[in-house]
């Protein structure tokens, strides 16, 4: 079987868009299913047609002169058209059997036009809803006519979709709830390649002392600095887990828009001394700042995409087995149970946030309980294999010559 996958970018950008798409098609690959991977005009950097990454080839689609001139909805519909031509081209390429298209809707409209041009069935993967994403983006407003719009626009989207995919069960109500039939929607549920991850990583003594860290207690994060990840909330609740753990630093790993923000923010609370800026790290030295923190905490502000949407990183926590206290928004409760094998508080209160991680700090003797539970929850129900398994039956169905495709 052959699947053409049509993305909104790819390495060798790293984003949780990027290791998603990674560990979906090492699963598919292992099926024994051709993977063919083609990025829209948003990938940027060289205009090369094709490029090869780290053993993976990438179609890549060029921006064209008139959509980097263009702005707001013009500019939209320039990279929509330049997708679908480029998506023309490859196709005859590939000759794919199903195109499998991967939000934002910007891509799901030239994937439905060529497949119905062409008569090859397209499935529809969303990840998130595009309005959301402005929203936090800060390019609209929720119930503005251009949410609105973009809200159609999605739904559009999905009704002509053969299929749909999604990542969790908040998506998945939504849905529903737009008209949708349970019966075109499967959940494939992020997860982990269990395998990749080994619990109970010792700290590199150097790292951390090259960090100024020796000594601390270490409660960190890592990722991209997006507003709806909270991180100001951490550095707000500092202040007060600092009274009963002087001994707390606070070590934040990654980049992103909020960086400028969080620096300034650390500087007024008087906390330049207690949180270090890492900075981005290469992806294979990432496991080892995993290793120096003690506590991992994910405190996502509560919006419309943080309660729909689950997030990768708790996982990944949860697959080395390191302890972890997260806002209580819907997309982290689809993931950790609280007291089993995480630490859930309010999200947004910042007073929450400072008792959770002071209480899970004070209290060594639950922590070995909490890392076996969620190793164990990995192991059993959020593997990569069993989510991708779950692409097999819909495929099968698209796909009259592949019937027992497994």
């Amino acid at each position: 079987m052959k699947l053409l996958h049509i993305l909104d970018h790819a390495l060798p950008l790293h984003s949780g868009y990027t290791f998603r798409t990674l560990s979906i098609l090492r699963e598919q690959r292992k099926r024994g299913w051709q993977t063919f991977h083609l990025t829209g005009p948003k990938q940027g950097g060289a205009p090369a047609l094709e490029e090869a990454v780290d053993g993976w080839h990438f179609y890549r689609t060029p921006a064209t002169p008139s959509s980097s001139r263009a702005s707001g909805w013009r500019s939209q519909v320039a990279m929509m058209r330049q997708l679908e031509r480029r998506l023309l081209q490859v196709v005859q390429q590939v000759k794919p059997d199903i195109l499998h298209v991967h939000s934002p809707v910007l891509n799901a409209w030239p994937a439905l036009r060529v497949g119905k041009k062409l008569g090859i069935p397209v499935v529809y993967e969303v990840r998130a809803f595009w309005e959301d994403a402005a929203v936090d983006h800060g390019t609209t407003t929720e119930g503005s006519l251009r949410y609105d719009l973009t809200r159609w626009f999605e739904t559009w989207a999905l009704q002509r979709a053969d299929h749909v995919f999604t990542i969790c069960e908040g998506l998945r109500r939504d849905m529903v709830a737009r008209g949708l039939a349970q019966a075109r929607i499967t959940v494939i549920p992020n997860a982990v390649d269990v395998a990749s991850f080994e619990p109970g990583g010792m700290p590199d003594a150097a790292l951390k002392n090259r960090l100024g860290l020796q000594g601390a207690r270490i409660i960190g994060f890592i990722g991209s600095f997006y507003a709806y990840e909270g991180l100001d909330l951490l550095l707000q609740a500092l202040p007060a887990i600092l009274k009963t753990q002087p001994q707390v630093r606070v070590l934040l790993v990654g980049g992103g828009v909020q960086e400028a923000a969080l620096k300034a923010q650390a500087l007024r609370l008087g906390l330049a001394d207690q949180v270090v800026f890492a900075g981005r790290v290469p992806h294979d030295q990432v496991p080892h700042y995993y290793d120096l923190m003690d506590v991992l905490v994910y405190p996502r502000h509560a919006m419309r995409l943080t309660e729909l949407v689950t997030p990768l990183k708790p996982l990944e926590a949860m697959a080395q087995g390191r302890l972890l206290v997260a806002s209580d928004v819907g997309g982290h409760q689809e993931l950790i149970r609280h007291g089993e094998t995480g630490w859930l508080f309010k999200a947004g209160s910042a007073d929450a946030l400072a008792q959770a991680v002071t209480h899970l700090l004070s209290h060594p003797d639950s922590w070995p309980a909490l890392r076996q539970a969620g190793r164990r929850f990995v192991e059993s129900e959020r593997n990569w294999s069993a989510s991708v398994a779950r692409y097999a039956p819909i495929y099968s169905r698209l796909c009259p010559q592949e019937r027992g495709v497994s």
